[in-house]
């Protein structure tokens, strides 16, 4: 077996898991980023992956295989970014046990991230949201379930990895009802609920039942719904709700979507930023700030506040001939 295997095995099992403490999620996705990375080596080279070794892993290699995954696997910029940081963090991690290559690590280490673009960021407005949170089939359990999801969502601003692991011990209700997540960063937090909210989901508890440790939403097995399942059924109900609500087929839903939403809601009630991302989770006022660029109403208003200059509106017509020949050129 090459030096590169058992670095590789090591920074999984010594450094993120160990060392780190990586949450589950960061495990996944970086393990996702060395099995494309590897097989794209593989495929190349002739090698199994087992036995590559540093040398086969030089700059240039990792750099045609940022551009195979957005050239032919289609990915955005930011996704390619973020393969390139597990490399980097594995390649930052060899630097201390392999000094023999650390000319070959450096090349690697100074492959730049790719600049990506900001869009304003996607939310639904109120109609948007009342035809969304009226678009499960209430007739039925699933349609139960997805309603109060839809609406925990909304009104907390959960990630998707947080409605994953939501367990009933995690809802308190009665007088100041809340729920309480360990989020992105092993922060914890509790989002108090409102109370339709409160209902709502006093309603599904009595409907549930379990033991405290069960799933909130769980799925026919009765384990708690992936976060592939909660996305599908976020997109099949926004589907619905663009029946009612055309505005919505112009907009791509996804539970993100719903954490936006959140967000903007409490911007357009006064809620300042600090409170703001203290409710979402954000360690960074500047992280924030995307909704204040979002909020059309909010710069609409300002623009209202301010006194247009006194001019008339015309054309230029020139008094010279000549000028006007010119003109018409």
């Amino acid at each position: 077996m090459t030096a590169f295997a058992p670095t590789l095995q090591a920074f999984f099992t010594q450094y993120l898991i160990g060392q780190r403490r990586a949450s589950p999620h960061t495990v996944s996705a970086y393990r996702d980023a060395f099995r494309l990375l590897l097989t794209y080596i593989a495929d190349r080279t002739g090698k199994s992956p087992a036995r590559l070794d540093f040398d086969d892993l030089d700059a240039t290699t990792i750099s045609g295989f940022l551009t195979h995954l957005e050239r032919d696997r289609g990915v955005s910029a930011a996704t390619r970014n973020a393969r390139l940081a597990a490399v980097r963090s594995l390649f930052q991690f060899a630097s201390y046990r392999h000094p023999e290559h650390a000319a070959l690590i450096a090349r690697v280490l100074s492959i730049p991230a790719k600049r990506t673009d900001r869009p304003v960021v996607t939310f639904l407005t109120r109609p948007e949201i009342q035809a969304l949170l009226t678009a499960p089939d209430r007739s039925a359990w699933t349609g139960r379930r997805d309603h109060t999801l839809l609406t925990v969502a909304v009104q907390t601003g959960l990630r998707v990895s947080e409605l994953t692991v939501l367990r009933s011990a995690d809802i308190v209700l009665g007088r100041g009802a809340h729920l309480r997540v360990t989020g992105k960063g092993r922060k914890e937090r509790v989002t108090p609920l409102s109370k339709h909210t409160t209902a709502i989901v006093q309603t599904w508890l009595d409907e549930r039942g379990g033991p405290p440790d069960a799933p909130l939403f769980p799925g026919p097995s009765g384990h708690s719904l992936g976060r592939d399942a909660i996305r599908k059924l976020v997109f099949k109900h926004a589907t619905t709700a663009a029946m009612r609500c055309p505005s919505i087929t112009s907009k791509h839903v996804g539970v993100h979507t719903l954490r936006h939403s959140c967000a903007m809601n409490l911007l357009q009630a006064g809620v300042d930023l600090a409170t703001i991302a203290m409710w979402l989770g954000h360690e960074d006022l500047r992280t924030v700030q995307v909704y204040l660029h979002a909020d059309l109403a909010m710069k609409e208003r300002a623009l209202n506040r301010t006194t247009p200059p006194e001019t008339d509106p015309g054309r230029y017509r020139p008094s010279d001939s000549l000028l006007t020949f010119l003109t018409s050129l």
